[in-house]
């Protein structure tokens, strides 16, 4: 199952991933009218990053 967590800063959250030993999965995207990221935490799991677009 994978969930997605809305953020007001995808590539900003990534950042903070990166940081602290996560792992980018795909990379920031848009899809339609959101934008949207994939990474996975230091264990292993893959989770969703999504913003709304303005």
């Amino acid at each position: 199952m994978l969930f997605y967590i809305m953020v007001e800063n995808v590539a900003a959250v990534l950042d903070t991933v990166v940081a602290n030993g996560g792992a980018i999965a795909e990379p920031v995207s848009a899809k339609g009218p959101t934008i949207i990221a994939k990474f996975r935490d230091p264990a292993g799991n893959m989770i969703g990053l999504y913003q709304e677009s303005s």
